[in-house]
């Protein structure tokens, strides 16, 4: 479970999360969405502890990330899809990430094979396409099967069989019991994932509520959002 309790993070004179709490809940996939700029990356930092809140806190199950013993276990990411070396495999980048929280090397080959890039995991991530990436960003979150999971916007550079995959991918993870937050600016492709939304603008929270909800009478997802940020 993520619980976001009062957290404001001010960047200078400029305020990107204002006094915002929520809880995203293990069983479901939590989407979060808002405009750009609206503070939904700043705020899984947060939860990641690579920003420092000015006010509240963000918790994983009680600890703040810091205090996690071997986090990937606990905890997965996806923030920026670059993130790895490109000078490293795919492969090794994994496998580097995996010695550091003591997750076996056959778990490396697994989650590869789980997103489709076993037939080049030995090749350097340099001459990778932005889906491929996005696909070795998704690998690494998953490598030390955690049960808490945060995704920021996993669909991009995807093709539309990727797109359903990860679509996939998420819901089958909160079947089995995991915390699910993804962030995403694509209504229609939430509408078809998210059970749960977050919505926040201007770094304060707009809705926290099930989808259904939050679409009411709406005639779609996208209508109900532009409805609430307009308010």
């Amino acid at each position: 479970m993520i619980d976001v309790d009062g957290v404001t993070k001010r960047f200078g004179r400029t305020t990107a999360v204002d006094d915002l709490t929520f809880t995203v809940r293990p069983g479901r996939v939590t989407g979060f969405l808002g405009p750009n700029g609206a503070g939904k990356s700043t705020t899984m930092r947060v939860v990641l502890g690579l920003d420092r809140a000015t006010a509240g806190r963000a918790t994983i199950d009680g600890h703040a990330y810091r205090d996690l013993p071997e986090p990937l276990r606990r905890v997965g990411a996806l923030l920026e899809a670059g993130s790895a070396h490109g000078g490293r495999s795919a492969y090794h980048h994994l496998w580097w990430l995996a010695r550091s929280n003591r997750i076996g090397r056959s778990r490396v080959a697994e989650v590869l094979g789980l997103v489709g890039l076993d037939g080049v995991a030995r090749k350097r991530v340099r001459g990778f396409s932005l889906g491929m990436k996005q696909r070795l960003g998704i690998a690494a979150a998953l490598l030390g099967d955690p049960p808490v999971l945060l995704f920021d916007e996993p669909v991009n550079g995807l093709d539309p069989e990727g797109v359903r995959w990860i679509r996939g991918l998420l819901r089958d993870l909160a079947a089995e019991g995991r915390t699910v937050l993804v962030s995403s600016h694509l209504m229609a492709e939430m509408a078809l994932t998210a059970d749960h939304l977050v919505v926040i603008a201007r770094g304060r929270l707009l809705a926290d509520a099930p989808l259904d909800e939050v679409v009411g009478d709406a005639p779609s997802l996208e209508d109900a959002f532009m409805r609430l940020v307009t308010r």
